[in-house]
């Protein structure tokens, strides 16, 4: 049984998966939730509570904001760490983020990897997640026995903030492909095609993937339970083309579907971000074609 004890520092969705799959394998694991759900795992009143309990703390938290205040002040993650903890950040957070937490682990010796994981809530729940990291190779090895378990392949994305970035560009792929998707169920609504030999079409075709296929039978089911909810998907969306804008690349698509969601998130925030083709389909309201 591994003699580490595991904490969480945010433990929603995808965390309270994670800390499921790491219980089984024989952690030990202890949890601060804000505002995340809660199971059979023992729950500390604060950050600095997991920073003094755990030997690695796994930072799972919405955005930057929310990441600083874990952070910070006298019940933050920082007044309790010691020299020599390991952190994960499983976030998805700005790459300035990502640098500065870097930044502050080695002014206080501790180190951290940049960890988000590509994935939804069926991913982790099986260990399925894809972890993509950023930092030195060292530090990769010392955590690869926890990502192992979390996850079915660790890609070490290069030095600090290298993850964070490779992971906007996985979620703007994402995005601007479920966005283009639901132009065409839109199109193929409002020109008459059944709804159903649409829908069932789009999903068997080699050209969407199994997770947009996904996606599209959510469309179908009119029923878009929270795998990943828009407001984080538009959150995502809005850091790529503000770190876009930073380095001069060009994104005309992935920003018309940082638009299209940053609308849908008006409706469907808490909804699975392919509410998306549910908007889509409100909008055309499947009027036979003339």
């Amino acid at each position: 049984m591994p003699d580490i004890k595991i904490g969480f520092i945010g433990y929603g969705a995808m965390a309270q998966r994670m800390g499921a799959n790491l219980r089984r394998a024989g952690y030990s694991v202890v949890a601060f939730a804000p505002s995340g759900g809660k199971d059979e795992t023992e729950m500390l009143p604060s950050p600095r509570a997991i920073a003094e309990a755990a030997d690695v703390i796994i930072l799972c938290v919405p955005n930057d904001a929310a990441e600083n205040q874990s952070l910070q002040g006298e019940n933050g993650m920082l007044a309790g760490i010691s020299a020599g903890k390991l952190v994960l950040d499983t976030s998805t957070v700005s790459p300035e983020q990502a640098l500065a937490l870097a930044k502050i682990a080695a002014e206080n010796g501790f180190v951290v990897l940049d960890a988000p994981m590509s994935g939804s809530t069926p991913e982790a729940e099986t260990g399925d997640l894809v972890m993509l990291v950023g930092g030195d190779a060292e530090t990769v090895e010392r955590a690869k026995p926890i990502l192992d378990v979390i996850g079915k392949l660790t890609i070490h994305a290069g030095p600090a903030g290298s993850a964070a970035r490779l992971k906007l560009v996985v979620n703007g792929v994402m995005g601007a492909t479920l966005n283009v998707i639901a132009e065409g169920v839109s199109y193929g609504l409002k020109a008459g095609i059944d709804r159903d030999v649409l829908f069932d079409t789009l999903q068997q075709v080699a050209v969407v993937s199994p997770h947009h296929k996904r996606k599209l039978k959510m469309g179908q089911d009119k029923s878009f339970p929270s795998q990943f909810p828009t407001r984080l998907m538009s959150k995502d969306m809005g850091l790529l083309i503000n770190a876009g804008r930073k380095v001069g690349a060009f994104m005309p698509a992935m920003a018309i579907a940082d638009q299209a969601l940053g609308l849908s998130n008006r409706q469907h925030a808490d909804e699975d971000y392919s509410a998306l083709i549910g908007a889509m389909e409100h909008s055309v309201a499947n009027t036979p074609h003339k």
